[in-house]
């Protein structure tokens, strides 16, 4: 008989991929109506939202589905940067619709709003606030069957397409906050690299800097198997789990990957949700945002340098990356490395200069700090634990900035300001 692994101070001791079926391949979109009609779908929801529904990657999609003779009902309603409003608004639109199939077409904010879809038209009688995660919610666990989704992402960043994770705002708090449940996670991602090339650039830019922070938040984060509580059942291991050797692999590979393409997480939840009068360029919306990539982006210098203390060669070996020229570089300086490598990344591809330019001020500081007090779905895997006064400090120090007099060869030049 194997001996029960016992687990020191209650941490966790194994992590998990509970992730979606990928397929990837140019062109790959046009198999959705087979495989829709594999699934046996007589009944299928398409959501995207206005914008996207006359663009390519959604006609792609339709004229598989007519292909096939796939019988369906288009929602092109969703809103970019989702509400609990907008969400319930496509909640009312699936229970009607009596789908036994869902095709999500578009960034992040379709897919998580098909996802929050699907699960509430297959649990009629639950209240909207019962799956969303505590402390907002009730974060219940979800128990009933959901139909199969087949999401086709058009951006890059989110990863929506593979995860049980759907983000909204909050509307009466001002806050961004989410539905977490390997319950909800898509059926299938259809990766198709041709959807890319209707991409906006600042759209581009947004999603990169996503991809950017999820790979040095995932490669920094603190390991798994120092995260606590362990659970008592595998079901209620949380979806985002700390770094482990896996991911460790994609995320230096994301790295690599935008450092090279691009020349180009807790904290950016409030600064979408307390949005004032910001409209990014070339989103074509009709209500003010800001792109999650950019408010995720915009905190990155001061979080950074913040976490390196607790893995510093991590955060060294991540600005290497980036362009940093570390052969000097002592250890200690691996935030402050990190931190400058950032700003320079955002100062060359011309991203508003902090805070303040989209919209806020140091006044605006207690409020965005309230707000991501409750993101502990991801603070918690921080690897240095935080304060109000830390997250204070954090947010004075991208209220805003001037990178001009940054240089390679000036790694700590940078000049920040508050307002």
């Amino acid at each position: 008989m194997v001996p029960e692994r016992p687990t020191l101070g209650n941490t966790d001791y194994a992590f998990e991929m509970a992730i979606s079926n990928i397929r990837y391949g140019e062109g790959v979109t046009k198999e959705i109506g087979m495989d829709l009609q594999n699934l046996g779908a007589r009944r299928v929801c398409v959501m995207t939202d206005k914008n996207l529904s006359k663009l390519p990657p959604v006609n792609a999609v339709l004229n598989s589905l007519a292909k096939y003779g796939i019988n369906f009902q288009m929602y092109d309603n969703v809103r970019v940067e989702p509400t609990d409003q907008s969400f319930q608004d496509a909640i009312q639109f699936a229970k009607k619709g009596e789908f036994d199939a869902y095709v999500a077409v578009g960034g992040g904010s379709v897919i998580d709003t098909c996802k929050a879809a699907n699960l509430y038209a297959a649990s009629p009688s639950s209240e909207f606030l019962d799956y969303v995660n505590a402390p907002i919610g009730k974060g219940k666990p979800v128990t009933v069957p959901l139909k199969p989704l087949i999401a086709v992402p058009t951006t890059s960043g989110t990863g929506s397409e593979t995860t049980g994770v759907a983000i909204f705002d909050f509307k009466e708090l001002k806050v961004k906050t989410g539905i977490a449940s390997r319950a909800i996670k898509p059926t299938l991602g259809i990766i198709d690299p041709l959807h890319t090339l209707s991409m906006p650039e600042r759209i581009v830019a947004s999603s990169g800097f996503d991809v950017l922070c999820h790979a040095l938040e995932s490669y920094t984060a603190l390991p798994y198997n120092k995260r606590s509580p362990c659970p008592s059942n595998p079901i209620d291991r949380p979806a985002y789990q700390g770094s482990n050797p896996i991911s460790d692999v994609w995320a230096l590979h994301a790295l690599h990957v935008v450092a090279k393409y691009l020349k180009s997480h807790g904290m950016s939840y409030p600064i979408s949700g307390l949005v004032k009068t910001y409209k990014p360029k070339d989103y074509n919306v009709d209500h003010s945002l800001v792109p999650h990539g950019l408010s995720v982006v915009l905190t990155s210098p001061a979080v950074f340098a913040f976490t390196a203390q607790m893995h510093p060669e991590r955060h060294l070996e991540a600005a290497e990356i980036l362009g940093a020229d570390i052969r000097t570089a002592r250890i200690k300086d691996a935030g402050l490395i990190l931190a400058d490598t950032l700003r320079k990344f955002l100062f060359d591809l011309n991203v508003d200069d902090g805070l303040a330019a989209i919209g806020y001020s140091k006044a605006d500081i207690p409020a965005l700090v309230k707000g991501t007090l409750p993101q502990e779905r991801v603070t918690k895997l921080s690897p240095r634990p935080q304060t109000e006064e830390d997250l204070i400090l954090q947010y004075l120090s991208v209220t805003t900035f001037r990178a001009s007099c940054i240089t390679a060869s000036a790694p700590f030049s940078a000049e920040w300001t508050v307002r």
